[in-house]
């Protein structure tokens, strides 16, 4: 375990001391001690500034001279998590094929270490806020406090969704990952086994609990920070994933006040599309102009070059991004587009697939309904070696700055992310409330489903998805978030939650040939494997079988 305590020690000290000015350290390794840092002046506020200061922008993973293309802070995860699904089509093979072709996602390879650095660094720096705040945080000391619980239930959340083999609600016991917080000693890391759901929760629940306390009042200036309101939110999908239904409800109900959903001119809008904090933005993240992954190989070590195709492709100009020009863009799933009606005005964010059967000049023409530069949008679909269409292409996610965005990838890049919308705890208040009463769920999901789609009827979208592990009301649910928060990194999240299957292979499909799985209950690839480094050194951690990439096509399914 003494290699996986450092390795933990020195993320997290790679996280924080990003931001800080401390000058004491420890000579034998370089790295400021509890100590030292609790006697530099103005340390607990830096440390404070790094919970959320790393979340975004730095190669945590693999360091500035690496620059792996998954290695950009939390919105990697997104793309990591939801390409195992169906709802993300990944179409050229390159930095996020792994996840998408399920191969080496063993304990024994570097996409297993990937969140075991992230999380437990983020989670270490959680810890040392709170050793420093101390058991009882004295005034000046609360509101750092609860950030730093807030954010620790945050990670073990999504810690709990990638590591359990079942969700809590189907298996309470199923092992999640090991706890530590700040007052696990290193010793019992030697012999710390993997959490049950329910002790996982139980330690989120009360780090929520603290963390409503001392964020009580608390007013912050921009969406970059936890506040009340985020707690309120997290403990939704605490209860929602717990079915604990009347307490989602409650908290879901409380997190959406001062938060109003977002109308077509903000969902859809050309400029500021998904990379401005709107009023619906509960918590998110922003990549600055200073970040590593935007200053360092042209920013296209970034969420913006995965994710932004409107970048100009001259190369005298910018020529960068991966999504842009690189042929590598991340696409919807086809049969996922044609289930939304036209009058939805969620299909605008991404491009129609009758396109693909339009002459070149007709086809620029038909794109200038998604984007000033039509042909930039053709070039960057037909620069997909393997799929040569703009079918499916997204452009929900804008860049920044507008025409100087989408000719300086420096300014382009540099958007924000949004972690938690009040969206979503319109969706789960829907959910939860239907599990207690299904006519009342209905009536709060056909109000919200409205505000998407004016035309919108109970009962269109009922798709099972081979399985029928869930409601004609909770595939309805189910729907909305899949259409409401694609790229947001919850697809996989319910599919798991919900113990759906994935369809990948079906008539006209946009799926990779060769990769197109078919599964009528949740893949067990899903269950991420604890890296192996943690299991020779804490002897009491067990782990999840390593992923088995199926065996070619599945047979298409049938609608």
């Amino acid at each position: 375990m003494k290699n996986t305590v450092k390795l933990l020690i020195a993320a997290a000290a790679a996280l924080t001391l990003t931001v800080s000015c401390i000058k004491e350290i420890n000579p034998q390794n370089n790295i400021a001690t509890t100590e030292q840092a609790a006697n530099a002046p103005g340390s607990f506020d830096l440390f404070v500034d790094a919970l959320t200061s790393s979340l975004v922008g730095q190669f945590v993973y693999g360091g500035n001279s690496n620059k792996y293309v998954y290695d950009f802070g939390y919105p990697a995860f997104f793309l990591e998590w939801d390409v195992m699904g169906q709802d993300v089509v990944y179409p050229y093979q390159n930095w996020y094929t792994y996840w998408y072709t399920v191969q080496y996602l063993g304990p024994s390879y570097r996409f297993s270490q990937l969140p075991w650095t992230y999380f437990y660094g983020w989670i270490n720096n959680c810890n040392t806020v709170l050793s420093l705040a101390g058991e009882e945080p004295a005034d000046d000391k609360k509101v750092g406090a609860g950030m730093a619980l807030a954010l620790r239930a945050f990670f073990y959340m999504d810690l709990a969704q990638m590591f359990a083999q079942k969700p809590y609600t189907e298996d309470k016991t199923s092992e999640t990952v090991p706890l530590v917080i700040e007052t696990t000693e290193v010793s019992d890391m030697l012999k710390n086994p993997r959490a049950t759901n329910e002790e996982i929760y139980a330690q989120i629940i009360s780090d929520l609990d603290k963390a409503e306390t001392y964020l009580d009042g608390y007013v912050r200036t921009d969406v970059y920070t936890p506040d009340q309101s985020v707690v309120f939110g997290l403990k939704a999908r605490a209860y929602l994933l717990m079915g604990e239904w009347a307490k989602a409800v409650e908290y879901a109900q409380k997190a959406q006040v001062g938060y109003t959903v977002m109308d077509e001119a903000t969902y859809t809008n050309w400029d500021t599309g998904f990379n401005t904090p709107t009023s619906s933005w509960m918590f998110g993240a922003t990549y600055k102009s200073d970040d590593p992954c935007i200053q360092i190989n042209d920013g296209d070590s970034s969420w913006g070059s995965m994710m932004i195709i409107e970048i100009n492709p001259d190369v005298t100009v910018s020529g960068c991004g991966y999504a842009a020009n690189y042929g590598q863009p991340f696409l919807i799933d086809r049969h996922l587009y044609e289930t939304i009606p036209a009058t939805d005005f969620r299909k605008k964010c991404f491009v129609d697939f009758a396109i693909d059967d339009m002459s070149k000049t007709d086809a620029i023409t038909a794109l200038a309904a998604y984007s000033n530069y039509p042909a930039w949008i053709y070039a960057c679909g037909h620069n997909v070696d393997g799929y040569d269409a703009v079918g499916g292409l997204e452009l929900k996610f804008r860049p920044n700055g507008g025409d100087a965005g989408r000719n300086n990838q420096y300014i382009g890049f540099t958007v924000a992310v949004p972690f938690m919308r009040v969206e979503e705890m319109v969706l789960i208040e829907a959910e939860a409330a239907g599990r207690l009463n299904e006519a009342d769920g209905i009536a709060k999901l056909t109000a919200f489903a409205k505000t998407r789609d004016a035309s919108y009827t109970y009962g269109t979208h009922t798709d099972s998805y081979g399985n029928t592990s869930t409601s004609q009301f909770l595939n309805e649910v189910w729907w909305q978030r899949r259409v409401e928060f694609w790229g947001e990194g919850l697809a996989t999240k319910d599919i798991k939650r919900l113990q759906k299957g994935i369809i990948r292979s079906y008539k006209n499909t946009n799926h990779i040939e060769g990769y197109r799985y078919n599964s009528d209950i949740t893949p067990e690839w899903m269950n991420i494997c604890i890296v192996q480094t943690e299991t020779n050194y804490n002897t009491a951690c067990t782990n999840n079988p390593d992923p088995k990439m199926p065996d070619g096509d599945s047979p298409e399914y049938t609608f």
